[in-house]
């Protein structure tokens, strides 16, 4: 899709915190894959979390040579994210803990297992599709709106882990909504519209602190100046009282958040969620290549803006497709059709899973750092799909 010069519309992205029953849930499932993969790279894990008042539980398919205690794993998880009393909505020194996992099928194992020994052999772990994108609209080569949702949801943590601001509380949700203009056929952000902030907070604090306290330590240290005016609308907390939060407020499930995880409703999304995965997993290691390519290609000057598709069998190593689509700024960008940056990908990227794994050097235990604040646009060593790959064109 392509848009007219000129048009002005708005659009929303919203994030999450590390204390949103949601969150809690993917960093505990990456948190037993990291637990894995540090003692048995070649772990396979497909570990889902779920939680509610006073309990975690863990089920899934794990097989690991690694020794690991589930249980203090998810306890230290919860301690570090900040439930440490019953009135925040978790304890985890007295939440009830379940683990119920068994081994991964060997009818699964059988069909991703290279037969060779070499990781180009290595078939996909399923069938999916799985999408990447980037926008030269920030240095991030990320969408603006999901940049500023996630990274005002990210300041609410420091705000509260470093004592800055003593009675917010660790669940909390951020959403931020920009107006854009097109302008060489690509959309440019042009003043942030409206913020909304809903923050757990404690009980003796009154709205009108909570207010002018996000905005001051929260919204205008991360939000650049530019893009806030007199007529930018701030919902801080609009339903009035958020203390009852965490797992006592609402249920958690690993993989409800994949549009946050992603880039924040732009582009597209397979359905495919991260956390819990190893990277044998397409659903995981292919879309962290696909930003990758996209990335790469957006960085080159090839593109304003770009989504790539990837999809794969089970068991098959290379991908069935790859799609590329720069909504029409390949042409206003470099001169290239959509179709020759497909033939740029393919002469430089492996995009097998084995040496997707091998390439991003995936067999870390580096995934819980991940689980929260998005996937992608972190400038972190270890977010090795980040890295701009120099393209032979």
């Amino acid at each position: 899709m392509s848009l007219e010069d000129g048009t002005e519309f708005l659009f929303t992205s919203e994030s999450v915190n590390e204390g949103h029953p949601d969150k809690i849930c993917d960093q505990v499932s990456d948190a037993i894959l990291d637990a894995c993969t540090k003692d048995d790279e070649n772990s396979r894990v497909a570990c889902e979390t779920c939680t509610k008042t006073g309990m975690v539980m863990i089920f899934g398919e794990i097989s690991t040579a690694a020794t690991v205690n589930y249980e203090q794993v998810i306890r230290d998880t919860i301690k570090e994210i900040g439930y440490d009393d019953p009135g925040k909505g978790l304890d985890y020194n007295t939440m009830n803990v379940i683990v119920a996992v068994e081994e991964q099928s060997p009818d699964i194992a059988q069909s991703v297992d290279s037969r060779t020994g070499n990781v180009e052999d290595i078939g996909a772990g399923d069938q999916g599709i799985m999408f990447g994108y980037a926008t030269d609209e920030t240095d991030e080569l990320m969408p603006l709106t999901h940049l500023l949702a996630t990274s005002i949801g990210a300041r609410l943590t420091e705000v509260r882990k470093k004592g800055i601001l003593d009675w917010v509380r660790p669940d909390g949700k951020t959403q931020v909504t920009v107006e854009y203009k097109v302008e060489g056929g690509r959309p440019v952000p042009q003043r942030v519209h409206t913020v909304v902030i809903s923050t757990q907070h404690s009980e003796d604090v009154t709205l009108e602190k909570i207010r002018e306290d996000l905005l001051e330590h929260v919204i205008k240290p991360v939000v650049p100046a530019k893009y806030l005016d007199d007529k930018t609308i701030y919902h801080l907390n609009p339903s009035g009282r958020f203390v009852i939060g965490g797992p006592h407020g609402d249920a958690g499930l690993t993989g409800r958040k994949i549009i946050i995880d992603t880039y924040g409703g732009w582009g597209a999304h397979g359905g495919g969620a991260f956390s819990g995965k190893d990277t044998t997993k397409v659903d995981r290691s292919a879309a962290y290549a696909a930003r990758w390519v996209a990335k790469s290609l957006v960085a080159a000057g090839l593109c304003h803006r770009v989504l790539v598709q990837l999809s794969y069998a089970i068991g098959v190593a290379h991908p069935l497709s790859v799609f590329v689509d720069s909504y029409g700024t390949a042409k206003t960008r470099s001169g290239k059709t959509d179709t020759e940056l497909c033939k740029i990908v393919e002469k430089n990227f492996d995009l097998r899973p084995g040496c997707i794994q091998r390439d991003l050097n995936l067999k870390r235990p580096i995934m819980t750092k991940t689980a929260a604040y998005g996937h992608f646009g972190r400038n972190d060593p270890d977010f090795t799909w980040e890295q701009v790959k120099t393209l032979e064109i």
